[in-house]
């Protein structure tokens, strides 16, 4: 796992825990590459009778997969105008997770679930 120094885990208003930086990020700074597990197409309908049915990310080239991201990756809080973007980086296993804008020290750092920034489509749970 490679994150920016001064990640932090705390609550967050009406979310539940959420990751916040206690530096400023700039745009485009990669704050966390995050190793995955990967599960099987097989296993994914096992992940939705579980606790982790809230915390994986669609995973492969068909998106019929899904990952759990370790270090923080699987933390981050939705928000339809999120201020970082995840990246599937297939090849090597891992969830980049990358600043869309600057991100003050202090404050949550949020991605939108859908993986489009401003899609403001429901959740799914």
């Amino acid at each position: 796992m490679n994150q920016i120094p001064g990640l932090y885990i705390t609550d967050s208003e009406d979310k539940g825990r959420g990751v916040f930086t206690s530096i400023d990020i700039a745009l485009d700074d990669v704050i966390e590459v995050c190793p995955i597990i990967k599960i099987s197409k097989a296993e994914l309908p096992i992940i939705h009778k579980t606790v982790l049915h809230d915390y994986y990310f669609l995973w492969g080239e068909n998106m019929d997969e899904c990952a759990i991201a370790l270090g923080f990756g699987s933390l981050y809080n939705h928000e339809v105008h999120s201020n970082a973007n995840f990246i599937l980086d297939l090849e090597n296993d891992t969830i980049d997770i990358v600043a869309i804008r600057d991100i003050s020290a202090g404050e949550e750092i949020t991605l939108n679930y859908h993986g489009e920034p401003g899609d403001e489509e429901p959740l799914w749970f």
